[in-house]
Order: structure tokens, then sequence, then C-alpha cells
């Protein structure tokens, strides 16, 4: 398996120096494209963190669209996908996959665009949609699209003993990370972060938190069930890491009955809600809560006959404003480089 591995890192390696040697093999967009990514497969808080930042550029008058590939779509096409232009949501979760749709149920006024080529999605955003910023959610590895800011994503410790797939969680050896113009790290002192910023040669490091939001009802209608000690739940999570979910559940004080875990992306079955419906009556939970992700891929089966909510997941930078400036000054340095070319 190590020589799969070692393999694997060789190819990942190559792949991104071809693209790298010839700047004329990547596309660029007219406007500036911000790439949120990481080196790992899944729960580093990427998508958390496209939220964030589609949000603090769209509060300083920036038109931001969010460019995806829509990872697990069930009805993907070819061309451009709009899930939400800046007047509301135009696309279903087959069309659109359980990632943007997230995206585009939480952010106003954000486009939200799906394609297997980015650069599309993007020239669309902009010639079509009024776009004037892109987020590239997971883009650290898309090299064949042009990036201004490229932040990478990362906890405290994720690449401790890692190596790269198969048998580790790395997409690419971690050498690569010194192309990243930010690390964001959770879960990490200032100092734990300057030191794995020096670790892989990224001079600029930011922290950040996960925090659970508060519930968000999958039927508005129906009456709220409080979050208290006394209130039995059922834990449904089809994500990278459930088990961080899990535990960010039992840290609200309820009562965590029981469990269920399903694979990243899982697209909920009528079998499946019927198994946890068996669960919810044999197990007498007041609540099912579940990801803010699994939420999107639920509706379709409204209405459920059990109680739903999702804890949404944000991110807190630890110094936003100086996050914040960075941000906004790289973009517009990006901004006057397309003018004088």
């Amino acid at each position: 398996m190590q020589l799969i591995d070692s393999l694997y890192a060789v190819v990942a390696r190559q792949r991104r120096r071809w693209y790298e040697a010839t700047p004329t093999r990547r596309r660029r967009l007219k406007q500036p494209v911000v790439s949120i990514g990481s080196l790992s497969v899944g729960g580093s808080g990427k998508t958390p963190v496209a939220a964030f930042v589609a949000t603090l550029l769209r509060d300083a008058g920036e038109r931001p669209a969010i460019l995806s590939r829509g990872y697990g779509r069930q009805k993907a096409v070819d061309g451009v996908t709009v899930v939400r232009d800046v007047d509301g949501i135009l696309a279903d979760i087959g069309q659109a996959g359980d990632e943007p749709m997230m995206l585009a149920h939480a952010l106003d006024r954000v486009v939200v665009a799906v394609s297997s080529e980015r650069y599309l999605a993007g020239h669309f955003a902009e010639a079509r949609l009024g776009a004037t910023v892109h987020v590239l959610d997971d883009g650290f590895q898309h090299v064949q699209l042009e990036r201004d800011v490229d932040i990478l994503v990362m906890q405290a410790g994720e690449f401790d003993g890692q190596s790269t797939l198969p048998s580790g969680r790395l997409r690419e050896p971690l050498g690569v990370a010194v192309r990243a113009h930010a690390l964001l790290i959770s879960g990490a002192t200032r100092s734990e972060a300057e030191v794995a910023g020096a670790r892989l040669g990224v001079s600029t490091v930011f922290e950040f938190t996960r925090r659970l939001a508060g519930p968000v009802d999958i039927d508005p209608s129906k009456p709220r069930v409080p979050l208290t000690s006394e209130t039995r739940v059922l834990c449904v999570a089809g994500i990278a890491q459930p088990e961080r979910f899990f535990e960010d559940v039992r840290a609200t004080g309820v009562t965590v009955v029981c469990e269920l875990r399903y694979s990243d992306h899982h697209p909920f079955s009528v079998d499946d809600i019927r198994d946890i419906e068996r669960k919810v009556n044999t197990t007498r939970v007041d609540l099912v809560l579940t990801t803010e992700k699994d939420l999107v891929r639920l509706r379709q089966y409204q209405p459920l006959p059990f109680t739903v909510a999702a804890l949404p997941l944000f991110v807190e930078m630890v110094s936003e404003s100086t996050f914040r400036s960075w941000l906004l000054a790289r973009v517009e340095s990006a901004r006057r480089e397309r003018l004088r070319g």
C-alpha cells in the first residue's frame, strides 16, 4: 500500500506542476477568484469557511458568486446550473448537490453556481448575474482555474502521521501547501497556528473556531422543541466526520439517546426515512437533530413522520477585522492588476 500511496503522491505533484509550468493552461476569469480548499479529504470546514468568506465579501459591497462542482448531484447536466441568484433558489437538490443547496438556503443575495468546469460557472455568473468576485468552494486542487487568493483550511494536528490517498487522507503531498496565500486553522492556539504555518511554509496564518448555530426546523409551522437536558435526541449525520457533530450536539446539554451514521453525501431513501422513524418510536425521542447538509437531503421527503431540526455549523475568526482587511486588500489588488493588464 505504501508503494501505491507514493505513486499517487507523484501523480498529484506532477499534475500540479504541469499546470504551473505553463500559465496559459490555466483559465482566468475577469473578476477576482478566492479559492477555499484543503489538503485532506472531508471534514476540514471548507464549506462553512466559503460561506463566511462569501458573506464577508457581500457585506463589503461585492456581488459574490460561489462556484462549486456540485459533487454527488443526481441530475447533473452539461454547462452551468444556477442554484441561486440574488433573488432566490432556482434548482432542486438533484440538480445542485447537497453542499451548494445548503449554501443557497443559508446565504441571501449570494449567487451559487454549479458546473463540472467551474470556469464556465464563473463566466456565466459574471456575464449574466453581475458577479464581481468568485468564491471557489473546495478549490485547492482545481488548478485548471487561476485564482488570486488561495486559502487552505485545516484543523490543528490534521496532518500528523497522514499519508496521501488511498490509505491516507491527503489529496496531495504536504509540500504543495506552500502554494497557499494563507492558512485558516481551527482548534489551535496562536503559537500552534504559527508553528503549523512555519512547518508548511505559509507565513500568513489565521485561527478560527467552529460553532453550532441555533436549531433550524425543517417545518417552521410546527412548535419548536426546546433544547434542554430533558430533551431526548436522535442524531443523524451523513458527513465526513460524524463524530464531531455528535460531540457538538452533546455539548449543547441535550440527552443523546441514539446516533445514526451514514456515508458522506448519503442520498437518503424512503427506506432510510422508515428506519429513522422506527428508531424514533422505539427510543421515544423528542427530536431528530441533524446537520445542515443532511437537512437539505431530507427536505424532499416532507412532511416527515418525525420532528427534525438542523444545527448549522458556522465559523468565527479569532481576529475577524484583521482577516477582513487582508482579504479585501488581496481582492482589490487583484482587481487593479486586471485593469493594468
